[in-house]
């Protein structure tokens, strides 16, 4: 098979990017549980922010290294006379990297149509709640933030029955943390990144608790009572939804799956918290970054990194 310059590039591309997520993504799986472990040292939002940023790295640190070494090193070195054949080891990696991208977007366009399609169903009414703008529904169950750039608060016509006015009150606060933190978009970028080693997953559900979790810090604000009238609308608003699982990108006030006894059990004791032992994560990530711009602009560096591509090449 002898593809053009650009048939060449984009197969190279594909290939480079699967390699590149291959290693990269065993190596996050590889660290995964220690890392998870290691968040319960760390504060609910600072451990949510590292989850989030392992999860996402293998796949943003495999599109850098393709756009920023990969590309430039090609157009600039890769002559476009030549007429090379591509071998088997490279037409396979660029399939796998080609379906594991579509799969991520095929799986990230389905969430936003549930999204869309559950908010049209939900429907309901716009109002004021507590001064909050929100959306009375009936279909609905509890209390969920629905949407990515402009999310709805939706209230099921059973939780404002249900819920006292400081329960409710608590439970908007939540809500608006997670608005706040854009935890809806965050859902979005792990479901377009895409992933190989099931060590994702555990990075993703552990994210999701310390989610819940710092929007309960934030709700709460360390006040031992309104802690305890957060336990109990959990409690309540369990009931009403009975395991009613949300589509992806829909935040709801109880996941279906979550331990709803150690996070009720979190907020009645009201332990201190203490300080994180993990250095911030976008230090190393800035580091990362500049490591690659620094090689993506040095002609030797990218010599090197053409003749790589040359023998994935071959």
């Amino acid at each position: 098979m002898i593809p053009s310059y650009l048939g060449r590039l984009l197969l190279l591309s594909s290939a480079s990017f699967f390699l590149v997520q291959l290693i990269a993504g065993a190596l996050i799986a590889l660290i995964a549980p220690t890392a998870v472990r290691r968040t319960g040292t760390m504060r609910p939002q600072r451990a949510a922010g590292f989850l989030l940023t392992l999860r996402l790295l293998p796949a943003a640190f495999s599109a850098l290294v393709v756009v920023a070494l990969c590309v430039p090193s090609y157009l600039r070195f890769e002559p476009r006379v030549a007429e090379e054949e591509v071998g088997l080891a490279c037409l396979a990696a660029a399939i796998f990297g080609a379906v594991l991208c579509a799969a991520a977007i095929s799986r990230t366009l389905g969430a936003l149509i549930r999204c869309s399609f559950y908010i049209r169903q939900c429907g309901g009414r716009e109002s004021c709640v507590n001064g909050e703008r929100v959306w009375i529904v009936k279909q609905s169950a509890g209390l969920a933030l629905a949407g990515i750039l402009n999310p709805r608060l939706l209230i099921s016509e059973a939780a404002i029955r249900e819920l006292s006015r400081d329960q409710l009150s608590v439970a908007l606060r939540h809500e608006n943390a997670h608005r706040a933190s854009r935890d809806n978009l965050k859902r979005l970028l792990m479901l377009l990144a895409p992933s190989i080693f099931p060590g994702s997953r555990l990075l993703e559900q552990a994210w999701t608790k310390c989610a819940e979790w710092s929007a309960d810090d934030q709700a709460t604000a360390g006040d031992a009572n309104q802690s305890a009238i957060l336990a109990e609308a959990l409690i309540r608003v369990a009931r009403l939804q009975m395991g009613t699982r949300m589509p992806p990108l829909v935040a709801s006030l109880v996941e279906a799956d979550e331990d709803l006894s150690r996070r009720v059990d979190r907020l009645l004791e009201a332990a201190p918290v203490r300080e994180p032992k993990i250095p911030p994560a976008p230090i190393a990530l800035l580091g990362l970054a500049a490591l690659i711009l620094y090689v993506s602009i040095n002609p030797s560096s990218l010599r090197v990194v053409h003749t790589l591509l040359e023998r994935l090449l071959d």
